[in-house]
C-alpha cells in the first residue's frame, strides 16, 4: 500500500503533517491540566475560532464534566471558581 500521505487532501493531510512534525494533539482534544484559574491568570485555552466548548473537572473524583462556552476576548468563571481564557491559536 502507498504512503497514505500521497493520497490525503485537505484537513487530513494537514492533520498528517502535523503528526509527522511531532505535535500528536494538533486539535487540542486531550485534556490540560488546570492551573492556578485565578481571575488575573486564568486557564489559557487555544482556539482557531472565536468560541469554544470547554470541559472542567472541578473535583479529582467527580463524576461529571460542567461545561461551559468559552467567548473570544472575556474570561469565564467555573461554578467551582476556576476561570478560564481563550486564546488564538493557528488552524492546523
Amino acid at each position: 500500500m502507498n504512503d497514505p500521505m500521497e493520497h490525503a487532501t485537505g484537513l487530513e493531510k494537514r492533520e498528517l503533517l502535523a503528526k509527522a512534525a511531532g505535535n500528536d494533539n494538533p486539535f487540542d482534544m486531550k485534556v490540560f491540566k488546570r492551573g492556578a484559574g485565578t481571575k488575573e491568570n486564568p486557564n489559557l485555552i487555544p482556539s482557531a475560532f472565536d468560541a469554544r466548548i470547554v470541559g472542567c473537572i472541578c473535583e479529582e473524583d467527580q463524576t461529571y464534566v460542567q461545561w461551559m462556552w468559552l467567548q473570544k476576548g472575556t474570561s469565564k468563571r467555573c461554578e467551582c471558581g476556576h476561570w478560564f481564557k481563550l486564546v488564538e491559536k493557528a488552524p492546523v
